[in-house]
């Protein structure tokens, strides 16, 4: 499975962009700012439906102008299949396949998975629990269209009950019966999310450590922990026991909305006792790890998009990560850097032939040499 070609209108700094991608490697050359992180983050758009930068869509259309459009043909199993993302504003997104529209974007989602690795990926050690939950939940719902639509259906309920704790918070009162039906869904369909994310992690944690040992520098004892309230007591008794709780802050303080990843090293946080060299290699292999995980559950290999990682990482630490590609374990690979030279000998010392494209002012061209 591969891209064959984007197509960008109004996308971000692109006032119209063409590209013919090479199944293989692909690498876009441009100083910073020049746009080549929204190129990755197209493709991005044309695998799960959202940017990885922003969370708003229409913070993606290029200034001024009222939408923006991504075009993409991808080939898999032998078909060329052209996807289409519009954005207008003021309208809902629209997303189709050979020109039909979608019903849901869920029905998208793991048709054509990718895995970005970036230097903003450090917040998923750095930041709070939200982030590592999503990150979780975005790579169990590419293979999972049930575990997608119960996240869905939880937020829902988790917004309609908490709406009702506020209702009730205003009138000064508490209405046990009426709390009870949104309970019961909850707990519903949250234990099902505990037991596939609980999955999830068991089988994930050996395909990381694998990668870290790979990837690191020093062999290091590094683990990831699955962070749940349900994990000790039920979910039925733990919103008895933070009923008052949930009825003074009129907010929903237990449930599966608060799990978390613990990323540790040597049994300590990672975030507070690992170094700025282990936290990238952490970062990395949790990355690998997930195209691990779903090359082996979609039964294709996703496209690996590395942004400015050769400015970002260390040389030991490229030499491990391009070991991969040159052994062809990706397929298709789309590359960004800032150092045309640094690229070529990279790449050289490799032994890999790359298509190369110089980014500058919102134009793209192949380069030729």
């Amino acid at each position: 499975m591969h891209l064959n070609s984007l197509h960008l209108t109004n996308f971000k700094n692109y006032e119209e962009a063409i590209i013919e991608l090479s199944p293989n490697i692909n690498c876009f050359i441009g100083s910073n700012g020049a746009g080549k992180t929204n190129i990755l983050d197209a493709v991005h758009y044309l695998s799960l439906c959202k940017s990885y930068m922003n969370v708003l869509d229409r913070q993606n259309i290029r200034f001024d102008q009222p939408f923006f459009s991504i075009q993409g043909v991808w080939e898999k199993d032998a078909q060329n299949i052209a996807i289409h993302c519009a954005v207008k504003v003021g309208a809902k997104k629209v997303f189709k396949r050979n020109k039909k529209e979608y019903e849901k974007l869920a029905d998208h989602i793991g048709q054509f998975p990718v895995v970005m690795i970036s230097p903003y990926d450090r917040d998923l050690i750095s930041e709070g629990s939200e982030l590592r939950r999503k990150w979780m939940d975005g790579i169990i719902a590419q293979f999972d269209r049930e575990y997608l639509e119960n996240i869905q259906r939880y937020a829902k309920i988790l917004e309609q009950r908490n709406a009702l704790l506020k209702n009730m918070f205003q009138h000064g009162l508490f209405d046990r019966e009426s709390i009870e039906v949104w309970n019961e869904q909850l707990v519903t369909v949250g234990n099902q999310i505990h037991l596939k994310r609980q999955a999830f992690i068991e089988e994930f944690i050996p395909v990381f450590q694998e990668r870290y040992n790979y990837i690191g520098l020093e062999t290091e004892e590094v683990h990831i922990s699955y962070r749940s309230q349900l994990n000790e007591t039920s979910f039925e008794q733990l919103l008895t026991d933070y009923e008052r709780k949930d009825a003074l802050t009129h907010y929903s303080n237990a449930g599966t909305h608060k799990d978390d990843l613990v990323f540790t090293i040597k049994g300590m946080p990672i975030k507070k006792f690992g170094s700025q060299g282990q936290q990238k290699s952490f970062i990395i292999a949790l990355r690998l790890a997930q195209y691990d995980w779903l090359k082996r559950h979609l039964n294709v290999r996703p496209v690996l998009l590395l942004d400015d990682i050769f400015d970002k990482l260390d040389q030991q630490r490229v030499s491990k990560l391009l070991e991969l590609v040159s052994n062809q374990y990706f397929g298709q690979v789309l590359v960004t850097d800032t150092d045309l030279e640094r690229i070529q000998t990279i790449f050289k010392l490799h032994a890999m032939e790359s298509t190369l494209f110089t980014v500058e002012n919102g134009t793209i061209e192949t380069l030729v040499l």
